[in-house]
């Protein structure tokens, strides 16, 4: 299509598409910003948070299955062990504990991701003195 004269679309010259030209061209520029030596820029620490977030869309539902499904097994294995509290935490705890989302820290490989959950540490026992050591 060739324009003469006055026949020029409307959105070719306007006041709004130039702004937004402007704002995108800024935002492009920010992005495209050294960051200091150190720390991630703020592009790249959008794409691990955008990772992360579509991993967890898929990741997050299993695990929300997951944990549901290890509940009724346990409750299960509670009423056929006659009320064993051990078996049905030994089934329910690594079913239920562990991570429901993915972070970007998962996917740098700072954390690991804890699909099956263990048991938590015990608490720390101070040994034959009966009063805890001062800090």
């Amino acid at each position: 299509m060739i324009f003469t004269g006055s026949e020029r679309p409307a959105f070719a010259g306007s006041r709004t598409a130039r702004r937004g030209l402007a704002v995108f061209m800024g935002v492009a520029l920010l992005g495209m910003a050294p960051a200091s030596a150190h720390a991630e820029s703020a592009g790249s620490e959008a794409g691990w948070g955008a990772g992360s977030a579509l991993c967890s869309l898929l990741y997050a539902p299993t695990k929300v299955v997951y944990a549901l499904g290890g509940s009724i097994i346990g409750g299960f294995a509670w009423i056929f062990s006659a009320g064993d509290n051990d078996v049905a935490k030994a089934v329910i705890t690594p079913a239920v504990r562990g991570d429901y989302v993915v972070t970007p820290a998962h996917l740098r490989g700072e954390e690991p991701l804890e699909f099956i959950g263990r048991e938590p540490a015990p608490a720390p026992t101070y040994g034959a003195s009966p009063t805890p050591p001062a800090y």
